[in-house]
């Protein structure tokens, strides 16, 4: 993370400042993680906000509780002294996790010299902590960010927040960029200045029933039709262009003696464009079947469209990437297959992903954070926010 360009005099003060904090952060980070919250269990996320809330009002944020509806709740913190008429950035997070409840049990928090271990702690609690030191070291700087920074932390983003998009939207849309505190990309640290979208299809092919010993003549078999399906579905992966399709899971038949009446294929795509999500979808909806006694129906859509490197985007790569010179740091970017609230956000405004903390092993047993790295990250997220707004484009 460090060497290249020369830190400049606030860029030190930064990063001492955010070093500094380097045991009150691991004690924060490490608080949100031993609270266990996956997303199938709504009420611990309110154990998250129990923590959260009071060191935003501390920074001089009100904080809103957003009833979640089918969904854990959400939070949203707003400094106090605003002009509603002046332009904000939108910092994103989340505070469900993929982790069971009595995951602490086998996988419990501690740091191993640089490195702080536990569930959650890269995805995305310790982006959640990088937030607020970020916003403490300003203040105890006395720096105020020109454009304010809003805070949105939704409790449903690992299920691709079909409860909280709306919300997404709504602030992405009146944003001047929006910064996603999502883990880094690799073990570099890569800023993620694009991500897949995802798409998932369910095939489903209805043939005839019949006796396979008595009459199969009779039957039409949905089986080896939705063979034929398959290998079709294969003839569309481009990996060079970023398109891919994964047919994930298979099934159909009632009986080994019985013609298959029904089968389904459930598919996974995953595209770098808008452009290629549509030809997919487009592709997919006309499928012809190979036995004409047989009909197929295909089901689903690009559900969460790709994060692109949009002019705007690129401009806001450009910045952190200059703010990252003020502290040394030599940042370099790359495209994430997963999705995020980003992909989401980056339609309406400019977008900036994997800002939070270096590590790896998210979703994985070996789940950790890089404390140096993650700490220089938070002083880029300090620096960051405090640039001035966006041109609109």
């Amino acid at each position: 993370m460090s060497g290249g360009p020369r830190a400049t005099e606030v860029g030190d003060r930064t990063l001492g400042r955010v070093h500094g904090m380097r045991d009150a952060f691991i004690d924060f980070v490490s608080r949100l993680c031993r609270v266990e919250s996956p997303t199938d269990h709504p009420d611990t996320q309110s154990e998250v906000h129990a923590i959260l809330e009071p060191a935003f009002r501390e920074l001089d944020y009100d904080v809103r509780i957003i009833r979640g509806l089918k969904s854990g709740n959400h939070l949203l913190a707003v400094p106090r002294v605003r002009s509603r008429r002046s332009p904000f950035q939108l910092l994103m997070g989340h505070s469900d996790t993929v982790w069971p409840i009595g995951t602490l049990g086998r996988m419990p928090v501690c740091v191993e010299g640089d490195r702080l271990r536990g569930p959650g702690t890269l995805d995305m609690k310790g982006g959640l902590g990088m937030i607020v030191f970020a916003l403490r070291v300003l203040r105890d700087m006395d720096m105020v960010p020109t454009v304010a920074p809003v805070v949105f932390v939704n409790a449903d983003e690992e299920t691709g927040s079909p409860d909280s998009k709306r919300h997404v939207v709504r602030l992405a849309k009146a944003s001047n960029r929006a910064l996603v505190l999502e883990p880094a990309l690799g073990p570099s640290g890569l800023i993620k200045t694009a991500r897949k979208g995802v798409g998932n299809f369910e095939v489903v092919v209805r043939g005839k029933a019949a006796h396979a010993g008595l009459d199969p003549e009779a039957g039409a078999s949905a089986i080896l039709e939705i063979s034929h399906v398959i290998q079709e579905l294969d003839l569309l992966n481009e990996p060079s262009k970023g398109t891919t399709l994964n047919v994930g899971l298979v099934k159909g038949g009632t009986r080994p003696n019985v013609v298959a009446a029904e089968a389904i294929a459930s598919v996974d795509v995953r595209v770098t464009s808008s452009d290629h999500g549509r030809r997919i979808e487009e592709r997919m909806s006309a499928i012809e079947p190979v036995n004409q006694d047989v009909a197929i129906e295909v089901h689903g859509a690009i559900r969460v469209p790709p994060l692109e490197r949009t002019p705007r985007n690129v401009t806001l790569w450009k910045e952190a990437r200059q703010r990252g010179g003020d502290l040394g740091l030599v940042l370099d970017h790359g495209l994430a297959g997963g999705g995020s609230d980003g992909n989401t956000t980056s339609l309406y405004t400019a977008t900036l992903d994997g800002l939070g903390c270096v590590g790896d092993g998210a979703h994985a047993d070996h789940e950790h954070i890089e404390l140096t790295a993650s700490l220089d990250r938070c002083a880029l997220l300090a620096r960051l926010l405090m640039s001035p707004a966006l041109a609109e484009s």
